[in-house]
């Protein structure tokens, strides 16, 4: 079988799903199955992918395309909250796949949407997601899990800097990541990055 690499940065070798190269950060929040990433590229977009509210999953099995003996690999399958699905292809610059790519990724049911990570050079909402997946495999005590959505009953919103005091039993830093990734807590991730005067709200069904 003939296999068409996609497009991959500068000085890569071709692309092999079973890398033994680690991507950080290394805690995924949406992801199902096991995280396997072909370049930093890629794990950078997950980061993206795990903070974005229209996200529910997305997994890195079963992103070939195939047209008769010639295969294609992508990076991620990614549903979306209403259940839409797409193929995530992912390099430095635009991918530029064989005519024939989103014609196969229509026929297995998926859309096919290439991301080019230069787009997202110096963005805010990246370095974000990066700083806060550092604290993605923390789990926030019940207790102060509590005490702040409490506090933001009676208060409405606090800064960042104010919900540090607030937690007690765990890490600070580690449990409002924690609340963020659990869809409990928001704060704005394109404007700046975090800081002591972030606001920080309560997520309301």
């Amino acid at each position: 079988m003939t296999s068409i690499p996609s497009q991959m940065p500068p000085g890569d070798d071709a692309p092999q799903r079973s890398s033994s190269r680690f991507f950080y950060p290394l805690a995924t929040i949406k992801c199902e199955g096991s995280p396997v990433f072909r370049t930093q590229d890629a794990r950078d977009f997950a980061c993206l992918l795990d903070l974005d509210p229209e996200v529910d999953r997305w997994t890195c099995d079963g992103v070939a395309l195939q047209m008769g003996s010639v295969s294609y690999q992508t990076d991620f399958l990614v549903t979306s909250t209403e259940g839409r699905t797409f193929l995530a292809d992912v390099c430095r610059e635009k991918p530029t796949p064989p005519d024939w790519v989103e014609v196969a990724a229509d026929r297995t049911g998926h859309g096919y949407h290439p991301v080019a990570m230069s787009d997202f050079a110096g963005s805010n909402r990246l370095r974000n997601a990066k700083d806060l997946l550092r604290y993605g495999f923390y789990r926030c005590p019940l207790g102060d899990r509590i005490r702040i959505l409490a506090a933001l009953d009676e208060m409405d919103s606090l800064t960042v800097a104010e919900t540090m005091s607030a937690f007690h039993a765990g890490r600070p830093m580690g449990c409002l990541a924690s609340l963020i990734f659990q869809g409990f807590l928001e704060v704005d991730l394109d404007d700046a990055l975090i800081g002591p005067e972030t606001v920080v709200r309560r997520i309301r069904d």
